[in-house]
């Protein structure tokens, strides 16, 4: 197990055969740039989504019906505050993957990222179209499940098909 006292490892590689512990140890520091570069964003659409929605006429309603305000949070407007917001984490995999890149190399990570740039650099166009293929196939399946998501969560594109 490494030093917690000096410090997160510089390499976000850990040691064959190191237990899970360790691995997760290793990728804390490679995760924060990624945490933070989305993590605005994201929280600023959910508060804006959630502010709209507690300007609608059908929460008043609600609050005035006498429902606990726990299940008009839980209820109506979560439900319907997390439908932009689960649309932009969806198209954010773009930019989480453009920061893989960065945080890949940086961290000497063998991953998707490092390995696109490693194919560029060795002009190995093969590597690089797999890798490319990859990334959008990931980006889709992405957008796909954000588009179920919400429809599970708006029931008016659920009846509208």
């Amino acid at each position: 197990m490494p030093s917690r006292s000096t410090g997160f490892p510089v390499t976000a590689t850990p040691p064959q055969g190191s237990p899970f512990v360790d691995r997760f140890y290793y990728l804390i520091l490679p995760a924060i740039p990624l945490m933070l570069l989305e993590l605005g964003y994201i929280a600023r659409m959910a508060r804006v989504g959630t502010v709209q929605v507690l300007d609608m006429a059908y929460i008043r309603t609600a609050v005035l019906k006498g429902l606990p305000m726990r299940r008009v949070v839980f209820g109506h407007v979560l439900r319907n505050a997390l439908v932009p917001t689960v649309t932009v984490i969806g198209s954010q995999v773009g930019w989480l993957i453009g920061g893989l890149v960065v945080v890949e190399t940086l961290f000497v990570y063998p991953g998707i990222g490092n390995y696109a740039v490693n194919a560029a650099l060795n002009h190995d166009q093969p590597l690089l179209e797999a890798c490319v293929l990859v990334i959008a196939v990931l980006y889709m399946i992405a957008n796909l499940v954000a588009d179920i998501v919400v429809a599970l969560l708006n029931p008016r594109i659920r009846k509208a098909g």
